[in-house]
């Protein structure tokens, strides 16, 4: 190969690599924000489109929530978050957007029945007005969305029936909602370890479906919602077919259906696992990049 060969075919790839570099969007992979309510400082990770630091813009924002025993970073480590985030923006799949990424800790995102850990009051009055005054973000709920895997698919849909007027889009996939009956059954360990710290300690069976239970139950919230209150919010709910959770999905969606609510219930052949999450998050997030978007 000739001087001039070999010039021309480093430019190329040289104008390839600047092209691929200015497609990717920029991570924050641990910031902090201290809350008064929590009193502590939470962590959360924070995706930023390509352009963020070049455009004179705002971004709309997609809040995306982790599962149990994992933090903040499970999206981006396991789920490979700003990859799939970078090719949907670059291929017009999704409009660029902002994805932040809370740490949760096991709270389930919501209030402990004892007040010990009132995450949820935490995300709505602290954790929100923070990211969207510190980031260029816009603040209107049609430009707001909120998506989670397992703990995170639940806490996406809690915030979305109880904050209807600040989302317009929720994408849980393979939330964890359990039906009452799953709640009186559960092995008393489990209870203890996982749910004990949120809805009341040393409990059993039927004990089990108390106030602070009925209050946080995504089933029981659908059913005291109005059709016209829920179909504010655009849902895609999406949980694999060998999932332990399938069963509280699919009443999910039969309690949307006999209301009359619009939505998405997908169910593909998979498990609780990264596999069926990185495959499912693209179209979960253009879901509610199509809320985003001028009809």
């Amino acid at each position: 190969m000739n001087s001039l060969k070999k010039f021309v075919l480093l430019c190329l790839m040289l104008c390839s690599s600047i092209a691929f570099a200015q497609q990717q969007g920029k991570v924050i992979e641990e910031q902090t924000v201290k809350s008064n309510i929590l009193k502590r400082s939470v962590k959360f990770t924070i995706y930023l489109p390509a352009d963020y630091e070049t455009a004179n813009r705002t971004y709309p924002v997609v809040y995306l929530l982790h599962g149990y025993t994992d933090d903040n970073t499970g999206w981006l480590q396991f789920g490979e978050i700003n990859r799939y985030a970078d090719k949907a923006i670059a291929d017009g799949t999704i409009p660029p957007m902002i994805i932040v990424m809370p740490n949760a800790d096991s709270s389930f995102y919501i209030n402990a029945y004892d007040g010990k850990e009132n995450y949820e009051d935490f995300f709505i009055k602290e954790f929100m007005p923070h990211i969207e005054k510190a980031y260029r973000i816009k603040t209107e709920k049609k430009y707001r969305g909120v998506a989670g895997l397992s703990m995170g698919g639940y806490g996406a849909m809690i915030y979305a029936v109880k904050y209807p007027q600040l989302f317009a889009a929720a994408a849980p996939l393979s939330a964890g909602i359990f039906p009452d009956d799953q709640i009186v059954g559960m092995p008393d360990n489990n209870w203890e370890t996982v749910l004990g710290p949120l809805y009341g300690r040393g409990l059993k069976g039927k004990d089990r479906l108390n106030k602070a239970w009925h209050d946080n139950s995504v089933l029981d919230l659908v059913q005291a919602k109005t059709t016209e209150q829920l179909s504010s919010v655009r849902y895609w709910i999406d949980c694999g077919d060998d999932d332990f959770l399938t069963k509280g999905n699919c009443l999910l969606h039969i309690a949307l259906a006999e209301k009359k609510v619009p939505h998405e219930f997908r169910t593909r052949d998979g498990a609780h696992n990264w596999t069926y999450w990185r495959t499912g998050i693209t179209d979960a997030l253009a879901f509610i990049g199509d809320s985003f978007r001028q009809k």
